[in-house]
């Protein structure tokens, strides 16, 4: 790269020019390329440059001998100005209408539409459920691990209990305290505390 080139940007590629000079390489077949890499609209014709793979005009479409414009390798008024060597000025064979090129983009795109990966939706893991008598061990065990925690967690829930009975515990022994001696049949009605006096009936 010449020092003059340093501070020069690509310059814009001309649709049409008057150079005569024709690159001595065999000329490209438009056939051989994909139908992405050419468009052969006359508003637009161009392809893409199989060298430095920069889009370039193609002129001359219409006459016998269309060619690749010269061209710089990067874009323009953006990039360094370095010419393509070997591309610029290259014959161009169109050995395809422009319908024919149209039927083979629309079918390249329809292939791609199909050929692109749907998301896989992955359904969530689900842990099967536990049988009967799984349930009842883990309930066995939950009990269990309550009642032999830590001391203090043991004491207060004696303490709850004892505190839901203790009225009902004095009430039994002050009865006890109460009733002789001796065992009264079950189901019988309860012992008299009072001594009772019968009143004797007039004769």
């Amino acid at each position: 790269m010449s020092a003059s080139t340093l501070g020069r940007t690509a310059r814009p590629r001309k649709s049409r020019t008057r150079s005569r000079t024709v690159n001595s390489r065999p000329a490209l077949v438009i056939s051989s390329l994909k139908p992405h890499q050419y468009d052969l609209r006359p508003a637009c014709a161009s392809l893409l440059c199989p060298d430095c793979e920069t889009w370039v005009p193609i002129t001359g479409l219409q006459t016998r001998k269309p060619k690749v414009v010269p061209h710089d390798t990067g874009r323009a008024w953006k990039d360094q100005a370095v010419r393509c060597r070997l591309g610029r000025n290259r014959l161009v064979t169109v050995d395809m209408t422009v319908k024919k090129w149209q039927e083979r983009l629309e079918d390249g795109n329809s292939e791609t539409v199909h050929r692109r990966k749907t998301t896989v939706l992955r359904k969530p893991k689900v842990a099967p459920a536990p049988a009967v008598s799984q349930v009842a061990a883990q309930k066995q065990t939950a009990t269990t691990d309550d009642d032999s925690g830590d001391g203090r967690r043991l004491w207060l829930l004696r303490k709850r209990q004892w505190a839901s009975t203790k009225s009902a515990v004095r009430d039994a022994d002050t009865r006890r305290a109460q009733l002789p001696d001796g065992e009264a049949p079950l189901g019988a009605p309860q012992v008299p505390l009072k001594t009772l006096h019968p009143e004797r009936r007039a004769s």
